[in-house]
């Protein structure tokens, strides 16, 4: 017991000390470039926009918004796909990201969203109109929320926890 509690103090005061450094670059990059933050503005961009179609589908009736939703949803797995796996190559790979609790938040928010939404697909894809409300609405608003918490501790990882940063070089 005594051992797991000093290992759990060592690894905290190494994480804070770690914390002190300076950034660790992203291992999944392309000429230095952080691909992760490249790509995570398609998925959150399709997948909050599937709400605001469901949300003018409630709106209007127009099956239209109904059939737009479907392929955002679509869309906002594939490209949240891509994005998920390039951030799991960097989470995997960078143990600061591993160490911190946020990292793990960052990670399950999204994944719990990216399922969300398969879901959400799977509802909607034989008749989206008629699946869209209420279902389609609420799993849309739950996704929403969950790339909001998970962009927010995303935001933590790199802006304060300088995780996947690229350092100024001096001139």
């Amino acid at each position: 017991m005594r051992e797991t509690v000093r290992r759990e103090d060592a690894k905290r005061a190494a994480v804070q000390e770690s914390l002190q450094q300076e950034g660790i670059k992203s291992t999944a990059a392309i000429v230095g470039h952080p691909i992760h933050p490249m790509l995570i503005p398609f998925p959150i961009a399709f997948l909050t926009g599937a709400l605001v179609t469901d949300i003018v589908y409630w709106a209007t009736e127009g099956t239209f918004w109904a059939r737009m939703s479907l392929w955002l949803l679509v869309a906002g797995l594939i490209m949240g796909g891509v994005a998920a796996f390039v951030g799991l190559i960097d989470f995997l790979t960078i143990e600061r990201a591993r160490a911190l609790t946020i990292g793990w938040w960052h990670l399950g928010s999204n994944a719990v969203a990216l399922v969300l939404a398969l879901v959400n697909v799977l509802v909607r894809w034989n008749d989206p109109a008629a699946t869209a409300l209420p279902t389609g609405l609420i799993l849309s608003a739950v996704t929403a929320v969950l790339l909001g918490v998970g962009g927010w501790y995303g935001g933590e990882l790199a802006y304060r926890h300088k995780i996947g940063v690229i350092e100024h070089e001096e001139a």
